[in-house]
């Protein structure tokens, strides 16, 4: 072999080891697939402002989870640790990140409206309905009561609660239901003034509501505290959820702990929900999003929406037979889904479409808050029926 020959052979074994050194052989289809739903969410969070907080950080994730990384998800072997989110998405798995989010919900939550109209509980109530009709339609088509349960949940437009009770009946299941219950919370806005508009008359949308009474800070601590031992004794499997977001809630109304409120408020939420985001996205693998229940959750995610909306207009409606006076405005029904504070500014948008003189945000914040616990409560059923 002359010295030129050698040369190539030498330049092209280099190559080789060059090109064994990356990871680009072990790109899949499956991998590039989820590339371009990656770059939607991207688009959807960075461009048009749809729960980026939340789906910026679930899409980086996503990202990692679709790259052939090392040192990153790998579990430990031997003697050899494990990867970084193979010890951070335990926050998941263990149900560390969903009552730590609640927490800080809590503390950022003013629960006054609910207490001075406690009427508009039921309309948080009736938008549970979203999530028993889901479940049952989940059924219909093929998943099982855990699966179903776990999908069912996204009709209580509570991101935290449907991770919460996925890892705990249908972890398999965990980030397409992540995903929907995100992107449909995103979609608030567009989703639910059509059927807020078919639902109700012109008239009805005109309903002025007398202005809330001031709710002291004893009855508040009261209520926070009433909340969690009721709930409690009534569904135990909730405690996790309803005891960090009433822990949050009573910092806040305590007035003394005002640096462990912020805290809550701000360092404690924020830092969960990127690792919470990212550890859901993780679970995005090609191979476990791309399939046809995914199309099936997605779907079954806007039903779950529709019919929550509905049901509390609706509820509003069957109400105001039974008012005299101080009738209710049954746009505020439709804020018994439980994404705090958007479902109550639709409200207040919608209102104001019929009548620019018409507040309804305060109005509307009663129920939307009792969505929030209505929803937890809802969890705490499922998880005691199907998981022990």
């Amino acid at each position: 072999m002359d010295a030129s020959a050698a040369d190539t052979t030498q330049a092209t074994s280099k190559l080789e080891q060059l090109w064994n050194l990356t990871a680009i052989s072990d790109v899949t289809w499956q991998m590039a697939g989820m590339w371009v739903i990656i770059a939607v969410l991207f688009y959807l969070a960075v461009y048009r402002k749809f729960e980026p907080l939340l789906l910026v950080p679930i899409a980086f994730g996503a990202l990692l989870a679709n790259l052939p990384t090392e040192g990153l998800i790998n579990p430990p072997i031997g003697e050899h640790g494990g990867g970084l989110y193979y010890y951070i998405s335990k926050g998941v798995e263990l149900e560390i990140f969903p009552p730590l989010i609640f927490l800080g919900v809590g503390a950022l939550t003013d629960f006054g409206p609910l207490i001075a109209n406690p009427r508009t509980l039921l309309l948080g109530a009736a938008a549970q309905f979203g999530v028993f009709a889901t479940f049952l339609g989940a059924i219909l088509i093929g998943f099982t009561p855990m699966e179903a349960g776990a999908i069912g949940i996204i009709g209580g437009a509570d991101g935290p609660t449907s991770i919460f009770l996925a890892n705990k009946l249908a972890p398999h299941l965990l980030a397409p239901i992540a995903v929907a219950a995100y992107s449909y919370m995103a979609l608030v806005p567009l989703i639910q003034p059509p059927i807020m508009r078919v639902l109700t008359t012109d008239a009805e949308r005109k309903i002025r509501m007398r202005s809330l009474r001031k709710v002291s800070r004893l009855e508040k601590l009261i209520f926070a505290t009433m909340v969690t031992v009721v709930v409690i004794l009534l569904v135990p499997a909730a405690s996790a959820l309803i005891g960090m977001l009433m822990l949050g809630n009573f910092l806040r109304e305590s007035e003394v702990t005002e640096r462990l409120t912020k805290a809550a408020q701000n360092e404690i939420i924020n830092v969960v929900t990127i690792f919470l985001g990212t550890s859901v996205g993780i679970t995005m693998t090609g191979e476990r999003f791309l399939n046809l229940d995914t199309l099936k959750i997605l779907s079954l995610g806007v039903i779950a929406f529709g019919i929550a909306t509905a049901s509390g207009v609706l509820m509003a409606k069957v109400m105001n037979l039974f008012l005299k006076d101080n009738k209710i405005n049954p746009l505020i029904g439709s804020a018994g889904v439980s994404a705090v504070p958007m479902a109550a500014r639709v409200s207040q948008v919608e209102g104001q479409r019929a009548d620019p003189g018409n507040f309804l945000l305060m109005h509307a914040m009663g129920p939307n808050v009792a969505g929030v616990i209505g929803t937890a409560v809802v969890a705490g059923y499922f998880i005691a029926w199907y998981a022990n």
